[in-house]
């Protein structure tokens, strides 16, 4: 595991646990909303995996942005009582100082949760949440896309929500479909360049990034670059330069602030054929490391960004 900017503050809940308008459905949750059960909902106690619930929680604690993301997306926002440091999508999440990262069992037992949603088992928190008799359920960064629907109708299922998780996850599958159906067809696949952070880190296209582009046909220069098969290679300028990709993706935006300008002053880079066509993209940092509801924006982004160069 590296540790570039990306992997401090996002890659350590991607690998051990954890991209412009969100769907509706996420911005338009109230939090301070009853709690209704979908129709679907499954009479309590419900059992998911090793998660069973004897009623429908009402104090969730989210520790991971993506699930806070999930869990106002379906309907389960005015459930929702705390979440952690890092959630900060929508914007009316009842934010705290709760770290996901460094977990502590006995803040997160203060918030009196009859629920608490993690992405990954820091600090070995969820067998000290076990001993108090808090329910917990662990939702790892997504592999694939049905990872991400997965954890979606998992959550609708815990929190009463079925039905409305049921139909988010099918329209991610259908925005997602049509947004790569419209794709032009190529003869040659573009090439691109994904940015983590200034020193050159990037992913490989085994990665849950990785893959959206390639869903969208696009050919990763970094793949080459991943000699000791971590999926997270850091490049060198000399090798990027080499490779020349016909697009630049910056997930390194309100981190690190880079921009096309930032980019372009590089040295060498003034040749990059993205640079010297205007094909480099500037995406959010946070949309671009979930993998939430939000995914459609960044594959949105990346199909946009593609659409706009004339097939050869």
């Amino acid at each position: 595991m590296f540790q570039p900017r990306f992997s401090r503050r996002l890659l350590g809940a991607l690998a051990a646990t954890g991209l412009v308008a969100a769907l509706a459905a996420c911005a338009t949750e109230d939090p301070a909303a009853t709690p209704s059960p979908s129709s679907a909902a499954a009479a309590y106690p419900v059992t998911v995996g090793s998660v069973t619930l004897p009623a429908q929680p009402v104090k969730i604690v989210s520790l991971s942005p993506t699930a806070t993301e999930m869990l106002f997306a379906i309907g389960a926002g005015g459930q929702v009582t705390a979440v952690d440091d890092q959630s900060t999508f929508p914007a009316d999440a009842p934010k705290t100082d709760l770290s996901g990262f460094q977990p502590n069992a006995e803040a997160i037992a203060a918030k009196n949760p009859d629920l608490v949603v993690l992405s990954g088992d820091a600090n070995n928190v969820v067998a000290q949440l076990t001993t108090l008799k808090i329910p917990v359920f662990l939702a790892p960064a997504a592999v694939t896309l049905d990872d991400s629907y997965a954890q979606i109708n998992d959550l609708g299922k815990l929190t009463g929500h079925a039905d409305q998780a049921a139909a988010l996850a099918k329209q991610m599958k259908d925005d997602i479909a049509k947004l790569v159906k419209d794709l032009p067809q190529r003869g040659k696949p573009l090439t691109y360049y994904y940015e983590l952070d200034p020193t050159l880190y990037s992913v490989t296209s085994k990665t849950f990034i990785g893959s959206l582009f390639t869903l969208a046909g696009l050919t990763n220069i970094a793949d080459a670059s991943d000699t000791k098969n971590t999926g997270y290679p850091q490049l060198t300028a000399e090798s990027l330069i080499k490779a020349n990709p016909d697009l630049i993706f910056l997930a390194d935006t309100k981190c690190c602030a880079q921009n096309a300008d930032s980019v372009k002053a590089r040295a060498g880079w003034q040749s990059i054929t993205a640079v010297t066509k205007n094909q480099v993209v500037a995406l959010d940092d946070d949309i671009a490391s979930r993998w939430g509801p939000r995914v459609v924006d960044l594959i949105r982004a990346i199909t946009q960004a593609t659409s706009t160069i004339p097939a050869a």
